[in-house]
Formats: C-alpha cells, sequence, structure tokens
C-alpha cells in the first residue's frame, strides 16, 4: 500500500491524531486501567475487522496508541521502490474508527500531549558503523532500514527508539555526535521551545522553524525539536 504524503494525511483531518516522525499518534485520558482495557479491547476487534491494528500502551491515566505500516511503499523520483514504515490509507481508516470507539466510551483526546524520541547520529561512516549499532540496540545487527535505501536502526518492537545517522567529515573538528529528536504535535512546539529557553536553553538554529529547531543546553550540547507541519489537521 502507498505511503501517504503530509498533505494527504492533513486532509483526513484526523483531530485526536498528530503526525509524528513515521506514524499517528494518538492519547486517550482514562479513570481507571478497566476503562482503558475495555476500549482497547473494542480497538482490537475493530482492528481485526480491518486486518490492521495499532501499537498500544496502558500507564496511569492514559491510553497511547501509535498507527503505521510497515510495509508501505515510497517510490524515489526514477520510480524505485522501497518498503517503509509510514502511514497509509489503512492507519487513516482504523484511527477515524478509533476515535469514533473513543467517543462512544465517553473518552477524552490529548493530542497535544503526544511525543516520539529518536536518536540523530552524525558521521561519515554510517554504512560501516550502523550494524554495531544495531547489534547494541537491538541485539540483531542486521536491524537497518526495513528496506530504505539509508543505514538507519529500526527496532521492529518499538523497544528502543530508532537511530538516524546525519552526515559528518572526517575533516570536521570532533564535538557533539549524538542527539535526541524530539517530535511533538505543531500546536506545543513554541511552547516547547520556550519552555527549553526559559530553563537556560539557548535557540542555536531556527532557519527551519517550526519543523526543526536546534536547541543547546548550558554545556552545548544539542537536541532538535521537530514538528511535521505538512500533515498537521486542517484547521
Amino acid at each position: 500500500m502507498d505511503m501517504l504524503k503530509g498533505e494527504k494525511i492533513a486532509e483526513a483531518n484526523l483531530t485526536d491524531w498528530r503526525k509524528l516522525a513515521q506514524g499517528l499518534h494518538a492519547r486517550y485520558e482514562i479513570d481507571d486501567f478497566s476503562t482503558g482495557a475495555r476500549f482497547v479491547a473494542a480497538v482490537a476487534e475493530a482492528g481485526d475487522t480491518l486486518g490492521h491494528h495499532p501499537r498500544v500502551s496502558i500507564g496511569n491515566g492514559y491510553v497511547d496508541l501509535k498507527l503505521s505500516t510497515d510495509d508501505a511503499i515510497y517510490r524515489d523520483d526514477d520510480g524505485t521502490e522501497y518498503v517503509v514504515e509510514w502511514v497509509t490509507q489503512q492507519d487513516i481508516d482504523l484511527a477515524r474508527r478509533i476515535t469514533d470507539l473513543a467517543a462512544d466510551h465517553k473518552l477524552g483526546a490529548a493530542p497535544a500531549s503526544v511525543s516520539v524520541i529518536e536518536l540523530g547520529l552524525d558521521t561519515a561512516h554510517s554504512a560501516t558503523i550502523a550494524p554495531v549499532w544495531a547489534a547494541l540496540l537491538t541485539g540483531d545487527a542486521d536491524a537497518q532500514g526495513r528496506g530504505t535505501p539509508s543505514d538507519e536502526i529500526r527496532d521492529a518492537t518499538g523497544r528502543v527508539p530508532n537511530l538516524w545517522f546525519g552526515d559528518a567529515n572526517d575533516e570536521d573538528t570532533p564535538g557533539q555526535r549524538f542527539h535526541l529528536e524530539v517530535y511533538v504535535p505543531p500546536e506545543v512546539a513554541a511552547q516547547r521551545v520556550a519552555a527549553a529557553v526559559a530553563a537556560g536553553g539557548t535557540v542555536v538554529d531556527d532557519s527551519n522553524a517550526p519543523s526543526l529547531t536546534v536547541i543547546a543546553d548550558q554545556d552545548g550540547n544539542k537536541g532538535i525539536i521537530c514538528v511535521d507541519t505538512s500533515a498537521a489537521p486542517l484547521a
């Protein structure tokens, strides 16, 4: 099934959901665990009907869900196809059904509270070092790419964050190579930046804001606040 571009995701107007990194994410607030379990059981039944299921976690006061398709098809400019994890139409369809189920169970959505953490590592030798990091993070040196042309590390079970490789030259002055990528909904990006600055951080690059805002702490360590503006629900 073809992956959907951000504009198509935005047109779906999924008010309870936010596109973060490779998937759709939602949080529903619950009064107790039993309420969450009943809701998840209903979600499972809906998933059985559609032949597709979300990743689910239940915590104190919330149910978190992620929707993505493991075998979405991406085509590059010359028509070459790659199998990637991304949002497809089946995710849109199930997201709508889950939203209806949440209303039936009288659960409120908290879309501004979802977030995703991924890792970034700048290197000139990603193909060489990727198997080492795959083995360290997942126990499997082949846990790379899922069919994409890149060397990124992906744990199919979601136990650890994805690790992406950025470009660096051997001639570059040694410095911070690792950074965190924090994906947040569009409506909280400015607040997240402001909170980091108020806590003593510094904006070192906002040339691509609000999609990417680089924040440094007092020691110069950098993290990136990431927003998929193209997939934001339409007003």
